[in-house]
């Protein structure tokens, strides 16, 4: 994998953004690979996401990254230098169900993801033996019913313990609390089973049902602490009619869920993803 510097910024709108930061890399010889740019004339903001071969400049990341600084605080810019050969530490957090995570292993097997698996949390044991069979280390968290506080401490606690910047709820079946979802701002990437904001909550394939939807899908969107309502990343839909059972929409459903998670998180890691409000822009 070619080791890249990502420049990942919004700032106000204005003349010679493209030009001014393309000025700054190419006096320094900086070789631009992929260049993804997005103004969003409501909030009057330019979005950018540019790739850097880190092997065209004359310093390091740090170096880089104070050198850019005036250029920044100039254009007023929310910022950030990803170096791509720091890959990304996630934490995979399940209950009883297999498929996403299972579709997940699979994929780091092929290493399609650049990241580092910190290891697995459930707060069940169902999940251990598929968990070690692909050689992660897996942590069984119960999360008591009348004291959940308890469980949720001992996530924290191993979340930071082992330097995870990414989780990954692939059918964690549990309410974040409000003050992780606070602390991991925009770190917690969940699969909804739903095409949110429809049928938000439990059971959303038997709501679905009821109101005979033509049309069914799956959601991966950032954890806030608004149960569901979180910036979206990814979707995916499925076409269904009036002959398929819950256990068809169920079943169908969990093909776009794994595939959905799959995206967002690739989406993640690589840096494509810019929270604007509740909103996101994703860049291809």
């Amino acid at each position: 994998m070619k080791h890249t510097y990502r420049l990942i910024f919004d700032c106000p709108d204005q003349i010679g953004i493209v030009t001014k930061v393309g000025d700054f890399l190419s006096q320094h010889g900086g070789w631009i690979c992929d260049a993804r740019h997005h103004s969003d004339t409501d909030s009057n903001r330019f979005f950018s996401r540019i790739v850097v071969n880190a092997d065209s400049l004359p310093f390091d990341v740090e170096t880089l990254r104070e050198k850019f600084t005036p250029l920044a605080e100039a254009l007023k810019m929310n910022w950030r230098i990803v170096d791509s050969a720091v890959p990304k530490r996630v934490i995979l957090m399940a209950s009883k169900g297999s498929h996403c995570l299972s579709d997940l292993f699979d994929r780091l097997r092929y290493q399609e993801f650049n990241c580092e698996i910190a290891g697995v949390i459930s707060n069940h044991d169902d999940m251990r033996g598929i968990s070690e069979f692909y050689g992660y280390r897996y942590h069984h968290v119960p999360i008591e019913k009348d004291n959940k506080g308890k469980g949720f401490a001992e996530v924290e606690r191993l979340v930071d313990e082992l330097q995870a910047d990414t989780i990954v709820l692939a059918r964690y079946m549990q309410i974040v609390p409000p003050a992780l979802c606070d602390k991991y701002q925009y770190q917690i990437i969940n699969i909804h089973h739903s095409f949110l904001p429809s049928f938000i909550g439990a059971k959303p394939y038997h709501q679905a049902h009821q109101r005979g939807v033509k049309l069914i899908g799956a959601t991966c969107h950032y954890v806030t602490q608004q149960l569901d309502e979180g910036p979206i990343i990814e979707q995916g839909i499925q076409r269904i009619n009036h002959e398929h059972t819950v256990d068809d929409l169920v079943r169908l459903g969990r093909d776009v869920e794994k595939t959905v998670l799959a995206k967002g998180l690739r989406a993640h890691l690589e840096d494509r993803v810019m929270v604007h409000g509740n909103s996101t822009v994703v860049f291809s």
